[in-house]
């Protein structure tokens, strides 16, 4: 009975991610906007590969919008740590499918200036 509900459980869990994925198509932080980011900015002079702490860099997506069958519209929030503890963050748009994230180049905002209404 155990097994069972065991494999209930993972059958429901791998349906749920599978329906994830085909509403707001694929994932691809970690991947394509943070290492295009990161190339942009290196090139434009705002940050150095050496300076970064890999393994505090971040990226969330923040939102998709299904264009087609198989493309959709994405937005990410890019955030690189300095070594320094200084935070770089970056706005990142680009268009992916569920075989590619690269589907089209990318568009990199730098976050110049963050503002908050709430205190921190």
């Amino acid at each position: 009975m155990t097994k069972i509900l065991s494999l209930l459980l993972l059958a429901s869990s791998i349906n749920a991610a599978s329906q994830s994925g085909s509403t707001h198509g694929p994932d691809c932080g970690g991947g394509w906007p943070t290492n295009m980011a990161q190339t942009l900015l290196k090139n434009d002079g705002v940050l150095k590969f050496e300076d970064i702490d890999l393994s505090k860099t971040k990226t969330t997506r923040l939102a998709s919008e299904k264009l087609n069958r198989d493309l959709w519209h994405q937005v990410y929030l890019v955030t690189f740590v300095n070594r320094s503890g200084e935070s770089i963050q970056a706005i990142v748009v680009h268009d992916a499918s569920m075989e590619e994230c690269s589907m089209t180049g990318v568009q990199v905002f730098l976050v110049s200036k963050r503002l908050d209404s709430s205190p921190r």
